[in-house]
C-alpha cells in the first residue's frame, strides 16, 4: 500500500509557525479523516531543484543570487541535496543532486554562462523536465520541492498547467516561485486573447498554489532567495496510507487545524496541494 505525502507550510501574519506535533493537524481524502502513520518537520532530508531561468532578461537576477547563495543554502542541513536546472527554449541540468552545498553555491553563477538552451522561454515545458528529473533521481524518502526563477514571461505550446500540476504531483513536488518583473499574473486564457487554444501564458503562481507551495514578488531577487529556502525547509511532512481508489482518479486532499491548535494561532494559514491521482 503506497503512502500519500502532503507537504504542508503554517504560517501566521506572514510569519512561520514552528513546533506544531501530529496531533495538530487533521487531514482529508475525499472528505474523509485519514489517520497519519508518519509526521516530520524539518528531520526528513531535502531534495531541492533550483530552476533558473537563464534568458538574457534574468541574466542580472541570477547573478544577484550567486552572490548570497551560501548564505541562503546555510538554512538546509547535511543531509539535503540540491540539483541545479537551467532553461529557455530548452532546459539541461547544469548540477546533477549534491550535498555538497558550497559548491552548489558556487554553481549558481556558473549556470548562466555553460549553456546554450535558446533564446526563446519555456516555462511549462522546463518543469515538466524538472519533475519528471525529480521523480527519476531524488530516490525514496525525504521531502521534494523545485524553486523556480524567472519573470513568467512565457506562451506554453500544448502544455497546459493542469498538465504540469499532474506531473508535479506524481512526482510528490511541491513547486515554489521567485517572480521578478511586474509579477503579474495572468487572465486566464479566453478565445479572444489566445485564439488558438494550444497556446496559454505561463502560470507559474497557478503552479505553486495547487502544489501547495509559495511564490513571491522579487524586488531583490537575494534577499527573496533566502526567504524562500528557509521557507521551504520550514514544511511539516505528513502521510498516510492511500485508501483504495480507482486508478488515475484524482483524490482530493484537505490538511487544517485541530480546534485546540487553531486557538492558539488563530490566523494560521496552510499551505499544501489540492490533491493527488490515484495509483
Amino acid at each position: 500500500m503506497a503512502d500519500v505525502r502532503v507537504d504542508v507550510l503554517v504560517t501566521e501574519n506572514k510569519n512561520l509557525v514552528k513546533g506544531l506535533a501530529k496531533d495538530d493537524f487533521v487531514v482529508t481524502d475525499e472528505g474523509q479523516p485519514q489517520t497519519l502513520v508518519s509526521f516530520s518537520n524539518g528531520d526528513e532530508p531535502l531534495n531541492l531543484i533550483l530552476l533558473l531561468d537563464i534568458s538574457g532578461s534574468m541574466q542580472k537576477h541570477i547573478e544577484l543570487i550567486s552572490e548570497t547563495a551560501r548564505d541562503a543554502l546555510a538554512h538546509l542541513r547535511p543531509a539535503d541535496r540540491v540539483a541545479i536546472m537551467v532553461f529557455a527554449k530548452t532546459s539541461e541540468v547544469h548540477q546533477a543532486f549534491s550535498d555538497n552545498l558550497a559548491e552548489t553555491a558556487r554553481q549558481i553563477s556558473r549556470a548562466v554562462q555553460d549553456h546554450d538552451v535558446g533564446n526563446t522561454t519555456q516555462i511549462n515545458a522546463a518543469v515538466v523536465d524538472a519533475a519528471h528529473y525529480m521523480q527519476a533521481h531524488a530516490g525514496p524518502g525525504g521531502s521534494r520541492a523545485i524553486l523556480i526563477l524567472t519573470d513568467n514571461l512565457s506562451m506554453s505550446y500544448q502544455l497546459t498547467d493542469g498538465q504540469v500540476i499532474r506531473e508535479l504531483n506524481k512526482a510528490d513536488t511541491v513547486f515554489n516561485a521567485i517572480v521578478t518583473g511586474h509579477a503579474i499574473e495572468p487572465n486566464p486564457p479566453t478565445p479572444r486573447m489566445f485564439p488558438n487554444p494550444d497556446l496559454t501564458p505561463a502560470n507559474v503562481m497557478h503552479l505553486s498554489d495547487d502544489t501547495g507551495g509559495e511564490w513571491v514578488k522579487a524586488e531583490r531577487a537575494d534577499q527573496s532567495f533566502n526567504t524562500m529556502i528557509e521557507r521551504i525547509r520550514s514544511r511539516y511532512m505528513l502521510a498516510y496510507h492511500e485508501p483504495a481508489a480507482n486508478p488515475g482518479s484524482f483524490r482530493h486532499v484537505g490538511v487544517a487545524l485541530t480546534e485546540a491548535a487553531r486557538k492558539k494561532y488563530p490566523l494560521a494559514e496552510l499551505r499544501a496541494r489540492t490533491g493527488y491521482y490515484a495509483e
